[in-house]
């Protein structure tokens, strides 16, 4: 018994260990502080997300986030969810017509 759980430790001080802190950043549309707080709720609401910053006029968001628990495309697969396109990845149709009107952001 006493074997078990020093293997148990052993093995979750290693799954500790090779856990660290990432930071990533990349392109996400929107238009106004409406957008901001939504984008950053959306990416905070990622579990292992610890802090998320977009900035309206450069349209980029900065994560820092456990690369053991989560990944940028989590995050960019929440955003896209909220409404928000995100580079490559776009909002489906309802979830962009979802928006208010005025943080609507598409080209007609």
């Amino acid at each position: 018994m006493k074997r078990m759980v020093m293997m148990m430790m052993i093995a979750l001080s290693v799954s500790v260990a090779s856990a660290k802190t990432v930071e990533s950043i990349f392109s996400v549309n929107g238009k106004c502080s409406s957008c901001k707080a939504r984008i950053e709720k959306a990416a905070k609401s990622v579990d292992g997300v610890k802090t998320a910053s977009w900035n309206i006029k450069s349209h980029k968001l900065v994560i820092t986030y456990d690369d053991a628990k989560t990944s940028p495309k989590k995050v960019q697969w929440s955003i896209v969810k909220a409404g928000h396109d995100v580079g490559k990845m776009k909002a489906s149709d309802a979830d962009y017509n979802r928006l208010p009107a005025c943080c609507r952001y598409r080209n007609k």
